[in-house]
Formats: C-alpha cells, structure tokens, sequence
C-alpha cells in the first residue's frame, strides 16, 4: 500500500512573516544611490521579493554594465545587516507556524535571503520548535519568480506540489508558486494589493498572518 504523501505549507519570511519589506525598500534604495543610480523607492517595493539578480535586472534593465552588481548587492546587505538585531515578527506569525504544525502540516520556511540574513529572521520569529526544514536562497541556482526555491523545499518536506501550500505576500511569490505548481495563498502585509496578488496566482488573500491564523479552518489550511 502506498502511504499518502505528507502535507506541507510552505511560507515566505520577508513580508510574510518579518516586518522587513520596507527596510529593504529603503537599503536597496541607499545601495542604488551609493552607486550612482537614482531608482525611485516605489519601483524598489515592488520588487522586494524577487531574488537580487532578477531585482538587479528589473530595475537596471538587463542591458547595463554588471561590473558593480556585486557591490551594489553587498551594499544593500551591509545597510540592511543594521536593522537584523530589531527585525521584528508580523503579529500572528509565530503562532501560525505553531498552529500549522500542531495540525499535522509539515512547515518549511521558503526565502530568497539566505546565510546571517536568514538566521536573523529565524531569531526574530523565535519559532524553531515549528519548523521541519528551511530553503534558502543558497540552496538554489535561479530566485523568485523561478519556481526553483519553491521546489526546493517541496523537496525539504518531502512531499508533492498538489500536497502542499505557498504562503507569500508578493507577486513574484505567487508567480515561483503557480509555477511550482503548488496552491498560494496570500498575505497583503508586504505592501502588494489583493487584486495584484489574485492575478498572480493567488487563491485566498488574508490582511496578515494573524488574520490567516484566525481562519484556519476554513482556509487552505483547513
């Protein structure tokens, strides 16, 4: 007999479950200007939550001279690494992880940071006991929108696309999701409209993960 592939929710961290989505708007902002390119903060926000490289292309065109990404990149990180010890949890956050995994579901943390950046979130959601596994930027070779970090921790779970869950608050978290084949739910806490994030893939939208927590069960989640 073939045992039924274990369920699992997978869930974004920056602006799914850490206040940070504005931080990294403003860091982004500052490393562009710290390079000479002036980038209007509206454009950065809605790209927060795609990888640094599609990010880096979305916003300084895919023609440009790439001798500086790096440093632009290290910029944002080194200006972002100011706010890690004040990273702070969306209400509700924790508590949903906890819940998720009191129902049996197998949760998996999906974000494009990756290294101190990621161990950072980790400590500010304080909510390790909930948590099977973690996927990272590092574990992949392409970011969001891709659907590689997606399938990524499918994999950590041990699980199937039509057995599991995508948590995300932007665009391109629905976008890796559907692509990844895998039912997205989405948060507005990162700044993305309800409207913007039902086009992109999303089949439920909630204010935040306490609202989520909420209405478990007559969510996805159920």
């Amino acid at each position: 007999m073939t045992a039924t592939p274990r369920r699992a929710v997978l869930f974004d961290v920056d602006g799914t479950l850490v206040d940070s989505t504005y931080l990294h708007t403003v860091t982004w902002w500052e490393a562009f200007r710290q390079a000479g390119h002036r980038v209007p903060m509206a454009s950065i926000h809605r790209s927060v939550g795609m990888g640094a490289d599609h990010l880096l292309d979305h916003l300084l065109g895919a023609d440009r001279d790439r001798d500086r990404d790096a440093s632009i990149s290290a910029a944002h990180t080194t200006l972002y690494a100011e706010y890690w010890t004040r990273l702070a949890p969306l209400d509700g956050a924790a508590e949903l992880l906890r819940a998720c995994a009191g129902r049996g579901w197998t949760v998996v943390l999906a974000s494009s940071a990756s290294g101190p950046e990621l161990d950072a979130m980790r400590k500010a959601l304080d909510a390790e006991d909930a948590l099977h596994a973690v996927a990272g930027a590092d574990d992949v070779k392409a970011s969001k929108p891709a659907p590689d970090l997606v399938e990524r921790a499918l994999a950590e779970a041990g699980t199937e696309a039509g057995h599991a869950v995508f948590v995300g608050d932007t665009v391109w978290d629905m976008k890796a999701g559907a692509r990844a084949g895998v039912p997205c739910v989405g948060v507005l806490s990162g700044g993305f409209s309800r409207h913007e994030l039902l086009d992109a893939g999303a089949r439920e939208i909630y204010d935040g993960p306490d609202q989520l927590h909420a209405r478990l069960d007559s969510s996805l989640l159920r």
